[in-house]
Parts: C-alpha cells; structure tokens; sequence
C-alpha cells in the first residue's frame, strides 16, 4: 500500500531529515515496522502566514518496497540505419523531438543556425560587453534554444499537454538536479543547463542521430503539397519526407520564408512591455515577511495580472535572484530578457511586465497580413534602438517615474552588464502600451505592497515573450493542414510557452511523425 502523507517543515528543519521523516511517521499512523520506504515527491513553499514553511508531501510505502528505479534511455535502439527525420532547430522542442525519435525507432537529422552550446558563449559575451549581435548565434539562436542562457525555468501550467515527469527525467537522466522532479517550482539554471543540453546531444549522436550546427535553413522543397526536403545555406540539399520546424519565436526569415512560398500561417496575439527589477532583498521581504531572509529559504518570486482596458497586464518569466539580458537576435534593435543561475544568489530580481497586444491594437499593420504582430514587434524594438546609444543599453526610468512620465535624473544599480540610460518610456513605446503599463504597474503595488518604488528599475523593451505568428497544424496528425510531411512544432509555431511545454510538444509531434512515416 502506498499512502501519501504532507508535513509542513520550518525552514530551519527543513535539512533535519530525520526529524521530517519522524513528521510524516505519526501523520501516517501505521506502526513503524510496516514502512519499508518514504519518498519526497513535491515540495513547496507556503509563505501566506506570518512565517514562510516548506510543505512536503511524501509517499509512504506501507507493506511493500518502492519499485526499481529505471532510466529511459536505456532503452533506446540504435538508428543509424533506420528511417530518417529532418529537425530545423536544436532547442528543447527539437532536441527532445530527437530523443523521442530515436525511442520510436527514427533517425533524426538535426540542424541549428548557431553554434553548439558552449562555442555560443563567445557570441553572448561579444552582445554583453561589446554590443555586438550575431544573427546566427546569441541568447535565442544555438544549441538548446533560447532556454539554456535565459535561466533554466521548468515551471508549466500545460499538464494537458504532455508527460512532464518524462521531460524533466530526461533532464535528470542527463545531468540535472534531481530535485527538479519534487520541486513545485523546478529551476537549472543558466549555469548548469550548458552541459545538461551538450548531454543530450551526445546521447542523440550515441544511439545514431546527426547534429549539425551553423546550417540555416534558407529554403523548403515542396512539390505537389508534399515536403521533400530543405536547401541548408543556401547551397546543402537534404532530402526528406518528415521535417519538424522547431525554429524558435524569433527565427523571423522562416515566417517570411513561409509566406513567400504561400505556406500558410496566421499572425498570433503575443504581449510585449518592460522587464522590471528589484533589490532581491526587497522582495524577500515583501513575500517572506521578514526583514532579512532565512538561509534555507530560497530567493523568492511573484507572479501579478490585471485587467487594464479588456486586456491582460501580466509578470512573466519571473527571474528571483537573477539578471537582466541582451536577447537581440539582429543589429539595431533593443531586447531585453532575464535569467538566473542554479544558486539564484544575484542581488536583483527581475521580471517581465508586459501588455496582451491583439490584432485590433495595431490596425495600421493590417497590410502586412500574417506578418502584421511580426513587423509591429520588430519596429518597436528598432525604434528603441534608434532612439538610444547605438550600442545594446537598454534605457530605463524609476518605476515612480515611469508611472509619473518623466526621466529619472539617475538610475539604481543593475544587474544589466550593458548598462543604462535615463529615457522617458512614454516617449519610446507605443502610447497604447506604455498606458496600460503605467495603470497595470500601481494595479500591482496595490496587490503587492512594496512592490511599486523608486528603487525599481524600467527597462525596455521585452518583445519576445511568445511568437508573434502561429503556424497551423492539425490537432490530430500534428501536421500543417497544407503541407505533407512538414510538422510545425514548439514556441515558434505557437504551441508551447518555455522549455518544458516546448519539450512536451517536441515529444507529442515526435509520436504523430512516427505514425506518419509508418503509414
């Protein structure tokens, strides 16, 4: 019998296993003797009272051992004499597609724009210190998508969508943290998750897959409504009857590519705003209710939304402990982004704030049809740059000033290496949305107390929060409705929102390919 039991741990007791365990003995109520095993299977943080707990719910096997531990990958075939499979990116949504693949018996054939995963780091430290963006290899483009350098997070709300425990023990099976799987709130970190992504790629080459960097895909060949392969720059043919595109949402010349070749696809609501930090010790304080946060408690979060004018204001990809990032993927434009390493012990926290943006907002960009969210985000992040240093910093206000619509006559610290400069926001983003912004950010303070300061920084612009264009599929093959054989998937094509959803969308188009190319 298994019986699952939750105790309630002080911070402070929370590495005193014996005396946890001793908690969840007497919560049980059976004798002693009966328990062969405990098993930690989620852990959390309630911080609504007056002092923050750990709840731990653990499964107690009464009468019975817990079964054997088994990895997954230790039954994978080999493929490299198998049916072949052609993946356009090597993010989650395409490296796990691959691991996926391989299970089912189909060699994957990866290719990525960018560099491997530790080569990128070059490219990533020539944008931080330099200012200098690679088209091809940067926070977004490379091995591991853009996930890897912009903080690890594993949080999903799509427990619809897929098998997460089997996306995060692939995870685990190559190197992460196993308290990713009890963690209610499951993080790697941008220090860490480079190796975990080169582990994966050494497992799919292992078992008999190709991976190949730097090759772009500049075009597709279709003929008679059927894919039959791609022409990687410019000159590489590879054929192929199954091609899943697992681009990312900002690979914006696969969107034109599509459209010029009368592909169809559909502009998509994305959001776009500020990305707004704080002392970390302020928001400890906000939500630890205590001056000065106990050690074992880790950097605390917040999530915050609102209604302002039929649309939703919204924190998103919240960075505890974290830094704000260049996330440009071209010359000329400002992007910011955050992220956090496995320690989370940076002195800022840093989210995303950001501003639902429907179609009817911007009627001006109708002419540009599917394209129209695309070119709305990308003259935004142009006209920032325009209007600032003609390097990658970013221009900022204090939040009150933000509020109050003027330039702040000097900035608080930052984590942002490229630095800021005082601009007037209103004067930068498009009224509609600085607007909604200002209402949403008191909206918070209210909800939030503390939360609205001077003490805070605004920093422009976060535009890549989701992908600007969908690309449909149908909901049961998983195939474009036009286009045999080609299987949009993950972030880019519109169906996933971070790296586990895009990992979980990886793996489901894996499956419908497979039942295609068995056919």
């Amino acid at each position: 019998m298994i019986k699952e039991i939750e105790v309630k741990v002080l911070p402070a007791d929370i590495k005193d296993l014996e005396a946890v365990h001793k908690a969840v003995l007497k919560k049980t109520k059976v004798d002693p003797q009966r328990v062969k095993s405990l098993k930690l299977v989620r852990k959390s943080i309630d911080s609504r009272g007056s002092r923050p707990v750990f709840v731990c719910r653990f499964e107690v096997f009464i009468d019975e051992e817990p079964p054997a531990e088994t990895r997954l990958i230790d039954n994978f075939p080999q493929v490299n004499k198998r049916p072949e499979a052609v993946i356009i990116g090597a993010g989650p949504a395409g490296y796990f597609a691959a691991l996926e693949l391989i299970e089912r018996g189909i060699r994957p054939l990866v290719f990525d724009r960018g560099k491997d995963v530790r080569a990128r780091r070059r490219d990533l430290r020539a944008i931080q210190q330099f200012g200098e963006v690679n088209p091809d290899s940067n926070y977004c483009f490379g091995e591991g998508g853009a996930g890897t350098y912009s903080d690890g997070k594993l949080y999903t709300r799509s427990h619809k969508r897929g098998n997460i425990y089997k996306a995060l023990k692939l995870l685990v099976e190559h190197g992460a943290d196993p308290s990713i799987l009890i963690d209610a709130h499951p993080h790697i970190g941008s220090n860490k998750l480079p190796n975990v992504v080169a582990n994966i790629r050494e497992t799919i080459l292992q078992f008999g897959g190709e991976i190949h960097f730097e090759h772009r895909m500049t075009d597709m060949i279709i003929r008679d409504g059927k894919i039959q392969g791609v022409v990687l720059n410019e000159t590489k043919e590879v054929s192929c009857k199954a091609l899943i595109l697992a681009t990312g949402h900002s690979a914006r010349d696969i969107y034109h590519l599509l459209d010029k070749k009368g592909v169809t696809i559909e502009a998509k609501p994305f959001a776009l705003g500020v990305r707004i930090e704080h002392p970390q010790m302020l928001i400890d304080e906000i939500q630890y209710h205590q001056k000065k946060r106990e050690d074992e408690l880790p950097a605390s979060s917040y999530r915050l939304n609102c209604q302002v004018d039929d649309r939703g204001v919204y924190s998103f990809c919240m960075c505890p402990g974290g830094l704000v990032v260049p996330a440009a993927t071209a010359p000329g434009e400002i992007v910011v982004n955050g992220m956090s390493m496995s320690r989370r012990d940076s002195a800022y926290a840093n989210s995303g704030t950001v501003v639902s943006i429907e179609l009817e907002d911007i009627p001006q960009y109708r002419q540009y049809g599917a394209l129209a969210c695309l070119e709305f985000q990308k003259d935004v992040e142009q006209a920032v740059f325009k209007a600032g240093t003609g390097g990658q910093q970013a221009p900022a206000q204090r939040l009150n000033d933000f509020v109050a619509g003027k330039i702040s006559a000097d900035l608080p610290s930052s984590s942002y290496i490229p630095g800021l400069y005082s601009a007037n926001l209103a004067e930068l983003l498009p009224g509609f949305v600085y607007e909604r912004l200002r209402k949403g950010v008191q909206i918070f303070g209210k909800k939030m107390k503390g939360y609205y300061t001077a003490e805070a920084n605004v920093i422009a612009t976060e535009s890549r929060t989701s992908s600007p264009v969908k690309i449909p599929r149908n909901s049961g093959t998983f195939m474009h409705e036009e286009v045999e054989g080609l299987f949009p998937c993950g972030e880019g094509a519109g169906y996933a929102g971070g790296i586990i959803s895009a990992a979980m969308d990886g793996q489901n188009v894996a499956r419908a390919l497979a039942q295609f190319m068995s056919a």
